[in-house]
């Protein structure tokens, strides 16, 4: 049986491969597929460096699963098309599946699972990483210290210690986030539309309205879902603390980025860091150094020196990949041997939509 792996880097290879290898007795995925193991005779890893898409489907011939990530589309037409090919099983090696035609997966009988969970402290510890390097303008000191230059103005910060922060969406991520703030001093705020007793030695909820205007922080930590798209808009945004900071290492849908650009200019909004971004799929995890970008917007907000963007990074750990991978190959396993899968997405022909999975991202 193939698996073909789509949007694949060289670190998506070589972590695949390395578990795959590990779990199942295989010395390369692509080369060996015969060795004796309990996976590993029926399986054998398709490497495609292209995202999947309609134009791409024809790589996934001959492939009982495909494997994709976050940017990759799985739109009504791709999963009708992956299902003329004999496709039968998604994997996706990510916890989000908002590029995911759910419903129509489950009508068309694909088995779907993602990846939950997988070191939410690598998330955390970024987020963190851009809320003090925006903070403590440790970036701009880099670059002025490499052409001589020791001048402190214009990078003036606020210590961390006794500040506000919120954080909106309390499942792993921002749990370890709080366990992180709470160290440093923070009082805590959440908002999550499912409350957990785990934030309870961190800090208190709070509905939306009450938690923006009381912070000095904001990090985002939730799903993009038809209930969060844009939840950071321009009414919001008018709530917050003037000259707060916001923080996204979660979806880029959840920030309307024109009002954000809007909130940066008027001064309401006191710096931005982005790990992801709303229009991320056209330009993400691609060198385009040597083109013109088109995206205007983002281009913009490239000119601000209080916003800070990354190309969704946050997860970027060896310890994350391995989870990923480890995780992603249990998942087809259990597909292999229609056994009950835990990361399911669909389950007995139904999804999970009435569940605590709607929030998964909330949760990972």
């Amino acid at each position: 049986m193939k698996v073909a792996v789509f949007s694949a880097k060289p670190y998506d290879r070589e972590y695949l491969s390395q578990v795959h290898a590990t779990r199942y007795g295989l010395a390369n995925t692509t080369d060996n597929p015969h060795v004796k193991g309990s996976l590993a005779p029926r399986t054998e890893l398709i490497f495609h460096d292209f995202p999947l898409s309609v134009e791409t489907v024809p790589l996934a011939v001959g492939a009982t699963a495909v494997c994709v990530f976050v940017n990759d589309t799985l739109n009504g037409s791709v999963l009708k098309a992956l299902r003329r090919e004999g496709v039968r099983a998604i994997l996706l090696r990510c916890a989000g599946y908002n590029n995911l035609d759910l419903k129509e997966a489950e009508r068309l009988g694909f088995f779907v699972a993602n990846v939950p969970s997988y070191s939410p402290e690598a998330v955390a510890e970024f987020a963190i990483a851009l809320i003090q390097t925006l903070n403590r303008k440790t970036h701009r000191a880099y670059n002025r210290v490499r052409e001589g230059n020791f001048n402190l103005d214009g990078l003036l910060g606020r210590t961390l210690y006794g500040k506000t922060v919120g954080i909106i969406g309390t499942g792993k991520i921002g749990i370890s986030l709080a366990r992180i703030l709470q160290g440093f001093g923070c009082k805590l705020i959440a908002y999550d539309p499912y409350p957990t007793d785990s934030f309870k030695p961190y800090g208190e909820y709070a509905s939306l309205d009450e938690l923006l205007p009381q912070c000095d922080f904001v990090s985002l930590h939730c799903p993009l879902t038809d209930q969060t798209k844009h939840i950071i808009n321009k009414q919001t945004l008018a709530k917050m603390k003037k000259d707060a900071m916001l923080v996204n290492t979660s979806r880029g849908g959840l920030i309307n980025t024109k009002a954000v650009i809007d909130a940066l200019k008027s001064h309401q909004l006191g710096g931005l860091a982005l790990d992801v971004y709303e229009g991320e799929s056209a330009l993400f995890y691609q060198d385009h150094s040597g083109h013109i970008i088109q995206d205007d917007e983002l281009m913009r907000l490239t000119t601000f020196h209080n916003v800070i963007i990354c190309g969704h990074q946050a997860f970027f750990t060896e310890e994350a990949l391995t989870e990923i991978a480890e995780s992603t190959l249990s998942n087809l396993e259990d597909f292999l041997k229609r056994v009950p899968c835990k990361n399911s997405l669909v389950s007995d022909g139904h999804l999970l939509s009435g569940t605590r999975r709607d929030s998964v991202p909330v949760r990972i």
